[in-house]
């Protein structure tokens, strides 16, 4: 790939990352109870109704609701049924005191909720004063309301959160098959990086890129196999690079991917496999490179993602690239955030030929808010955010504008 060849639009670069990422195959059978975060490997059918009999959806007695067509029926109380227990058949002229959940006796076909009886106590047994008519069906919720047996509950791709489980767990899943965990392998190159505890020297920065990349890719559920700060140098560069492929699906770096003298990963990934991609019409983040690197010793490659160094670039890049390349590769098929449209609350005058991602903060009036400062070095910016504007190449923007908001709760998970 030659300096020359023209940026991808963020469009044109999304698609070529998806096209390029081949789900993984590999499965493990986990219990449903770790499966928080994982990709489901098969679709998921029920073998059983939720709920497996009719029940009742609040405490109140059972009835036949011909008995009680009068609105204001005397009927004996002759049982009393907790959740967890079966009923006898109700007699006709009776009434069952029953429980949130609880089954439906036979014969019954009505339920009313305990504030519209008045319970009388008697020697020969209790009495109810069902004081309202009801109707056949009332407050019973059917077998098979929620899932009919035989029906799929979990499509195969889905990402599993804790109702996924729930929903699981109500049809009587103990384990689930999971894609396995994505083998990440993540470096950082820059001489002028020192890590959180080490003195810093005169010209050094801290790396928070370690930092802020490792939390999202825990988020998205990836092995995590991090080889630190690399030398600046295109040997050692290379060597990581081999290390790293020999072991994993996806190798991600962050910095060097400018062209400058001290800028390695380009030519250390072109030395080493071949780059695809390099540069998009994006702002922050216009460095961002897309590759692969050959295994030295079998076959195959491991593919390649550099994000740019700057934090703010790199922060974004994988949000827009990163993310939805790694679940594509974890078999998730809805990967694109959703977007909505909302009130700018601030001016925007000056229009940019790339497509800029604009760090902003939902206000008191329901309109958005700019962070002043929104360069790419201000790592700020995403903290106090809550999501990011997706502003097209040459628009401005003023007060009043509806833009396309992007809240980063569609990003991060």
């Amino acid at each position: 790939m030659t300096d020359k060849q023209p940026m991808f639009s963020v469009q044109q670069a999304l698609d070529f990352l998806l096209a390029a990422a081949q789900p993984i195959t590999d499965q493990d059978t986990i219990a449903t109870l770790a499966a928080n975060g994982r990709v489901l490997a098969a679709t998921q059918v029920s073998q059983l109704n939720v709920p497996p009999m009719d029940n009742t959806q609040m405490d109140g007695y059972a009835v036949r609701a011909a008995d009680c067509a009068s609105g204001a029926a005397r009927l004996k109380v002759t049982q009393r049924i907790p959740a967890g227990h079966i009923g006898q058949p109700l007699q006709p002229g009776t009434a069952a005191r029953i429980f949130t959940g609880a089954m439906i006796p036979a014969g019954a076909d009505a339920v009313v909720m305990q504030e519209m009886c008045e319970l009388e106590k008697a020697a020969d047994g209790d009495i109810v004063a069902v004081n309202h008519a009801p109707e056949s069906g009332d407050w019973i919720r059917r077998a098979g309301e929620d899932i009919k047996a035989g029906g799929v509950i979990l499509p195969s791709g889905t990402r599993l959160r804790g109702q996924e489980l729930g929903l699981a767990a109500s049809v009587g899943l103990a384990t689930l098959p999971v894609v396995r965990k994505l083998r990440i392998a993540v470096f950082f190159t820059g001489d002028e990086l020192a890590m959180p505890g080490e003195p810093l020297k005169a010209g050094a920065i801290y790396n928070s890129n370690r930092f802020t990349l490792r939390g999202q890719l825990e988020n998205l559920g990836c092995d995590i196999t991090d080889y630190g700060i690399v030398p600046d140098t295109l040997a050692a560069t290379r060597d990581t690079l081999r290390k790293a492929a020999a072991q994993h699906d996806l190798i991600i770096t962050s910095g060097g991917v400018s062209v400058g003298e001290e800028d390695h990963i380009k030519p250390a990934v072109e030395a080493e496999g071949r780059l695809n991609m390099w540069q998009i019409a994006v702002k922050p983040g216009k460095p961002l490179a897309f590759g692969e690197v050959d295994r030295a010793d079998k076959e195959g490659t491991a593919f390649f993602l550099g994000l740019p160094g700057n934090p703010v670039s790199s922060f974004v890049t994988f949000l827009l690239f990163v993310r939805p390349f790694i679940l594509r590769l974890q078999g998730v098929s809805a990967v694109a955030p959703r977007a909505y449209p909302m009130r700018a609350d601030f001016n925007w005058p000056k229009a940019d030929k790339r497509n800029e991602f604009l760090r902003v903060k939902i206000n008191a009036d329901g309109g958005l808010d700019l962070f002043a400062n929104q360069s790419s070095a201000v790592l700020t910016s995403t903290v106090w955010g809550d999501g990011l504007i997706d502003n097209p190449p040459g628009r401005t923007i003023a007060p009043g504008d509806a833009v396309r908001f992007i809240p980063f709760n569609e990003l991060l998970y």
